[in-house]
């Protein structure tokens, strides 16, 4: 009686050390005797306990901080950039017995990569254009990657780091440029301007009584002020001058 109950203990025994339960995120690599005899799926899952262990690999997505780079653009300026690398297992097999430690082997070949893009680019295409270089850094590290059942996603780049003398000719190269597009505004506003004065005095000298009305106009934008002393002057007078002026002109002609 005590020998079938420690039978029954020991079979109890091993059926709980034979349950494997993985995450619905996680696979697992089982090893016979050392060797790969399959990968478990998500769920219960039995082995066969001392003979079998398993590898548990995570699925999800995960990030990598890539430390910044210290690298040197191609018209040999100095920069310092940092990214984020996002990233998945594929194949848990492959990424368990294709490589020690796939997630610093990914981390080494992107700080290697991220170096080589930019040494190859220029400074104002690392500023400009971080999505392509990206891309490209992605796409190196990607095709070393995808042996070991790693799947790049994508990779971020962060900030990117000039020389502090670098910095402030930029600066003012950028204040230069505004204020050649603010004296280019101008001048063609002024240009405009001279356009509609142009056509206005066109239209007062053809019409007497728009010209009055914007003299009215003007003595009335003048104020209230004792600083200014306004003179006015009928505009019949002014005629009057000018006929005679006229006449005089003819007069003097004749003689």
């Amino acid at each position: 009686m005590v020998l079938f109950e420690l039978v029954v203990l020991l079979v109890v025994i091993l059926l709980f050390a034979s349950i494997r339960v993985l995450n619905q995120w996680e696979k697992g690599v089982v090893l016979t005797l050392g060797k790969y005899s399959g990968t478990l799926e998500p769920g219960l899952n039995l082995v066969i306990p001392i003979l079998q262990s398993v590898i548990r690999v995570d699925m999800r997505i995960r990030t990598l901080d890539i430390p910044k780079q210290e690298a040197m653009t191609k018209d040999n300026v100095p920069v310092a950039i940092n990214a984020v690398v996002y990233f998945k297992v594929e194949k848990a097999e492959d990424a368990v017995l294709k490589i020690q430690d796939y997630q610093y082997a990914v981390a080494q070949y992107a700080q290697t990569a991220l170096r080589d893009v930019v040494g190859n680019s220029s400074m104002d295409e690392v500023l400009t254009d971080r999505d392509k270089i990206a891309e490209e850094i992605r796409g190196l590290v990607d095709k070393e990657t995808n042996p070991w059942g790693v799947d790049i996603a994508s990779i971020k780049m962060q900030d990117i780091e000039l020389p502090e003398d670098l910095k402030r000719i930029m600066s003012r190269q950028a204040s230069a440029e505004r204020e050649k597009r603010a004296n280019i505004t101008k001048s063609e506003g002024d240009k405009l301007a001279a356009v509609n004065l142009a056509a206005a005095a066109k239209i007062m000298e053809s019409s007497p009584a728009a010209l009055q009305l914007r003299a009215l106009q003007t003595i009335d934008g003048l104020g209230p002020s004792p600083s200014n002393t306004v003179v006015l002057f009928p505009m019949e007078l002014l005629e009057l001058v000018k006929t005679w002026t006229g006449n005089a002109g003819k007069k003097d002609k004749k003689d």
